[in-house]
């Protein structure tokens, strides 16, 4: 039985990451399942909770600086963004009035459904904006100040 409840404790830590981003509830699930192995094998509640503890801290000790090592982003790595990260800090042409509700960006051709990334500010077509954040497939922008090339 109590095989049972280190794996669900496991599984309930496992979907707990998966609304994460810190990459250390996982450890601990692996732990969770490290002790419902000793569990089934017979060990007792102690030495049960010693692996959980071992298992845990070992993996998030030995894995967690890996993983997160290459899980940076490119602009810290040095290395040339692309996909999402390349959309975020790019420029583009308003093409459709934004505003905190609504509006239409174009970037590189393409055309994005943008709103302001203060609700309070707006941008007329034709104006120039920078992409702060990209949510989902909705472009938060700001003002560019930069000079255009």
């Amino acid at each position: 039985m109590e095989a049972v409840l280190w794996i669900v404790l496991g599984i309930t830590l496992a979907i707990g990451e998966a609304f994460t981003a810190t990459v250390l509830i996982i450890f601990f699930a692996a732990g969770a399942l490290a002790a419902a192995g000793a569990a089934a094998l017979g060990f007792g509640l102690l030495a049960q909770v010693i692996v959980f503890a071992v298992v845990s801290g070992l993996s998030v000790a030995a894995l967690r600086p890996i993983i997160l090592k290459h899980a940076r982003p490119a602009l810290e790595t040095g290395e040339t963004p692309f996909g999402i990260e390349a959309i975020e800090g790019s420029r583009g042409t308003v093409i459709e009035a934004v505003d905190g509700d609504h509006g239409m960006v174009k970037i590189d051709g393409e055309l994005w459904q943008a709103r302001s990334f203060d609700s309070g500010d707006s941008f007329a077509p034709g104006e120039h904006v920078r992409v702060v954040k990209l949510r989902g497939a909705t472009l938060l922008v700001w003002h560019d100040d930069l000079p255009h090339a």
